[in-house]
């Protein structure tokens, strides 16, 4: 099951994605952590990657490509980890170049968002970037993030260094951002 934006549609990985995330994973402009550098990443890899993923009804994890509605085209990849059922979870996003300043970006993580809060209930969104990229810093506060926690000076990249910033919205923050939407979950006491 996709889940469907306004521009984009969410879906599965298949197996002819693969080469797509592959270019996605070694651009240097669109993979923003100088950990992964040099960037060797094989399509023999990712089809590993893809391949030794199990079935389970409990998943803590999802990885979606992003489509375009328009055309079909390959927009990038958005996924989440470490879900934590009813409390939390960690976003991440990708998009290739040609797609930067379209809005695609931004409906692929309204999609993600809404089902993340509304479907499965999670009560904080994290997400990580870093100070060198200002365009992901603007989308995710576009997106109503804040900055919750930076690490000073920690990641290295072409030369210079920068901040690693966690991000993150909690559930009372997106509804009040989409008061067309209904929370139906009870609210929590402390």
């Amino acid at each position: 099951m996709a889940l469907e934006g306004e521009l984009v549609l969410l879906r599965e990985e298949r197996p002819d994605d693969m080469p797509f995330l592959v270019d996605l994973r070694n651009d240097l402009d669109t993979q923003g952590w100088s950990k992964t550098l040099p960037t060797d990443y094989t399509l023999s890899m990712y089809m590993k990657r893809f391949e030794s993923r199990e079935f389970s009804f409990d998943r803590q994890d999802a990885r979606f490509v992003i489509e375009s509605k328009a055309d079909n085209s390959l927009v990038g990849t958005i996924g989440y980890t470490n879900l934590e059922p009813r409390i939390g979870v960690t976003i991440g996003i990708a998009i290739g170049k040609p797609f930067w300043g379209t809005g695609m970006a931004y409906d692929a993580e309204e999609t993600l968002l809404r089902f993340l809060y509304i479907d499965l209930g999670v009560r904080v969104v994290r997400l990580w970037t870093h100070s060198g990229n200002p365009r992901a810093v603007k989308l995710a506060e576009k997106a109503g993030f804040k900055i919750s926690a930076r690490q000073r000076e920690s990641i290295f990249k072409e030369g210079q260094l920068f901040d690693n910033l966690i991000m993150d919205m909690l559930r009372e923050e997106y509804f009040e951002r989409h008061p067309e939407l209904s929370d139906n979950l009870p609210k929590l006491t402390q």
